[in-house]
């Protein structure tokens, strides 16, 4: 999108996001979109509703995260380090940036093992969606993107509905803090085009 043209949309859904695609569609070759936003905000329900429409390819930055021999203390105590974005650039962005397949490697988190690539031919939509979609160093190759805004009230009731009480802990106490952070030091929230309150 343009400079200086971002857009808040508050109770009219993502209409306005479709209208932006729709005429992204007309003037792009390839329109890479990034969906950010903090835990429980509908980052994958809105990947998969534009997967529905557009027929477009989706990653999710959860199938990259931080192996057992990653998470060092530096790493974790960096702003934005708890996943693989080294490994999500290489293998994903730099591919899609050239219009090339991608051989799509998730990480397991049950077993902490990388799966058997499977090979994603790139269509005129990508998607991106998940926490730290934005870092600084990867902004560069997306067409568009849009921050997902959940209120904190909201955020606890989704997760508490969803999750064992186990994750649940995790999530207030651990991710959630860490996206926070990284939304704070990176102004996460006023680099993207689009702010959706939801």
């Amino acid at each position: 999108m343009q400079e200086n043209s971002q857009k808040v949309i508050s109770g009219c859904g993502y209409l306005p996001l479709f209208e932006e695609l729709n005429f992204l569609q007309l003037t792009e070759e390839k329109i890479i979109i990034a969906i950010e936003g903090g835990s429980a905000s509908g980052k994958s329900t809105l990947a998969g509703t534009l997967q529905k429409l557009y027929g477009c390819a989706v990653f999710h930055i959860d199938d990259f995260f931080l192996q057992p021999h990653q998470r060092t203390k530096e790493r974790l105590e960096e702003v934005g380090g708890n996943f693989d974005r080294e490994r999500f650039e290489k293998e994903v962005l730099i591919p899609l940036s050239k219009k090339e397949s991608v051989l799509y490697i998730k990480y397991d988190c049950k077993t902490k093992e990388l799966l058997p690539a499977e090979e994603i031919v790139p269509t005129k939509i990508t998607v991106i969606e998940g926490a730290y979609c934005m870092h600084p160093s990867l902004r560069k190759y997306y067409t568009i993107s849009v921050f997902l805004d959940i209120s904190e009230d909201t955020q606890k009731k989704r997760i508490h509905k969803r999750n064992s009480e186990e994750l649940q802990k995790r999530f207030f106490e651990e991710w959630i803090p860490m996206e926070n952070r990284y939304f704070k030091e990176f102004d996460i929230k006023n680099s993207c085009d689009i702010i959706v309150k939801v």
